[in-house]
């Protein structure tokens, strides 16, 4: 497992954390059942808060991308399965509200739009 955190970036450490490592898993870079560092390990390589690098555990988990086992440690799960069932689970929640709403639908993938180049950065 590659983390890079760069400070400079506007991006909070915790979500550079929880962003590479759930990318790192849909890509296969990380196989499902890859035991990850320990919070307070993976805090001290990357010169993190351990707060801080639970809070990406916390998120990732709730995602579904990892799991904890209790005193085993934390594991990646079957990310991709998990991932698209949760963004489906968003795509479908806001079509529902845009169309309570009244938005028109060009206007609601136009706002999906830019909503993903600010988030991409594109």
């Amino acid at each position: 497992m590659s983390l890079q955190i760069h400070i400079d970036d506007g991006t909070p450490p915790y979500e550079q954390v929880r962003a590479q490592i759930s990318e790192q898993a849909r890509s296969g870079a990380l196989p499902v059942g890859y035991r990850l560092p320990t919070v307070r390990g993976l805090a001290e390589t990357l010169g993190l808060a351990a707060n801080t690098v639970a809070k990406a555990y916390r998120a990732l988990e709730g995602d579904g991308v990892i799991e904890t086992r209790g005193r085993n440690g934390t594991f990646v799960a079957a990310a991709g399965s998990a991932a698209e069932r949760e963004l489906a689970s968003a795509a479908r929640g806001y079509a529902e509200r845009a169309r309570r709403l009244g938005v028109a639908e060009e206007d609601a993938v136009a706002a999906v739009r830019d909503a993903l180049r600010a988030a991409y950065g594109d």
